[in-house]
């Protein structure tokens, strides 16, 4: 095996995204996505089992592509990488059993990775040996490095000693993750699924400031202090925000007064930005970390990277965003942190291996 630049190949299918990435080291050489979203439209988020079944149909012209569009054969791979967690147990199963399957029938060595610090990997992936837009400096992990990811599933501020076992959980969501949220109020609104972008696009046209919407666990019991922080002062919290806005709308509908619908829209992502950014840079600033990297699919929102942007200089923060198809779910991130791993010696997972649909972030490989 090439552990200098091992060629990895990275499968992903936690969620509805079916995802096969292949990269030479640091070097990204595809980037393959086969999503199911269309098939939830109807029902207003993602079905289980209709994902699963979806991964069953795209996997293997999905992995066609990508060694064809990569230009190497399933003989030319060092490893395979595959998302052991967390997500959806059924979708994780799917992409899991594939991976397995490709070890054995190949004899290549089998990585069991973190959805979540995948996320992080992505971060250093540079295309055919040329820096872009969205790496980390230097394409490799800065000594002070913390990460933000916000997505459909999870909202959490991580600190990063060590890609490959070092990886500490400062705060997450005690309940909706921020994508959810704005599932479920673009339902509230008439807006239909996925909600973010709709929200997105809706908010330009409506005024932030017209309603006041609560930012969750800000208050001083929760907050405590530096000296002595309260029990949530990094953690965050969305339902109450999503039934604040319920109540809004309740309000105007029984006035008989129309919906104001694009400043609920701007209000509530304004509330949803504003908790997010100022909890991550607070995190940033009271544990030592000048460098951060903003991930998951709620990253291509227009106002919360224009915020963290914002609020990240500010405190003299260096932000990185990968680009926007890297953000969201792939196999390209999955293959990115196999490599990391590969690279640093870590012993391959096997085969003995199970899906773990909540995995902690603090394990990287199974």
């Amino acid at each position: 095996m090439n552990r200098s630049q091992p060629l990895v190949l990275g499968i992903e299918s936690s969620c509805d995204e079916t995802g096969v990435g292949i990269v030479r080291g640091t070097v990204l050489l595809t980037n393959t996505v086969s999503s199911s979203m269309e098939e939830h439209v109807r029902f207003g988020g993602v079905i289980p089992e209709i994902a699963s079944r979806a991964h069953l149909d795209a996997f293997v012209p999905t992995l066609q592509e990508a060694l064809a569009e990569a230009g190497v054969t399933l003989d030319d791979v060092d490893a395979i990488a595959v998302t052991s967690g967390p997500g959806l147990a059924g979708a994780l199963m799917v992409g899991v059993c594939a991976a397995k399957a490709l070890a054995v029938a190949t004899g290549k060595p089998l990585y069991a990775i973190n959805h979540l610090v995948a996320h992080v990997g992505v971060g250093l992936l540079q295309a055919e040996n040329t820096p872009q837009e969205g790496t980390l400096p230097g394409n490799a992990l800065p000594e002070h490095l913390g990460a933000l990811l916000v997505s459909g599933g999870h909202t959490e501020i991580l600190r990063i000693r060590n890609i490959t076992d070092d990886v500490e959980l400062l705060g997450s969501t005690i309940d909706d993750a921020a994508g959810e949220a704005y599932d479920k109020v673009a339902r509230l609104l008439g807006l239909g699924y996925p909600g973010g972008p709709a929200i997105d696009r809706l908010a330009r046209t409506g005024n932030a400031k017209a309603i006041r919407f609560p930012r969750g666990l800000t208050q001083p019991k929760y907050m405590g202090t530096a000296d002595e922080p309260g029990p949530h002062r990094y953690d965050w919290s969305f339902s109450g925000l999503k039934t604040a806005v319920a109540r809004c709308v309740e309000q105007f509908e029984a006035r008989g007064e129309d919906v104001p619908v694009a400043d609920i829209a701007a209000a509530f992502q304004e509330a949803v930005v504003d908790v997010i950014t100022s909890k991550a840079v607070l995190a940033c600033r009271e544990n030592g970390i000048t460098e951060l990297l903003l991930g998951g699919g709620v990253a291509a929102n227009s106002r919360l990277r224009q915020l963290t942007e914002q609020r990240c200089r500010a405190a003299g923060i260096r932000l990185t965003v990968p680009p926007l198809e890297l953000c969201t779910d792939n196999g390209a991130m999955v293959a990115a942190l196999g490599a990391q791993l590969v690279m640093a010696g870590i012993e391959p997972s096997g085969i003995s291996f199970a899906p773990d649909s909540s995995m902690p972030v603090t394990t990287v490989s199974a």
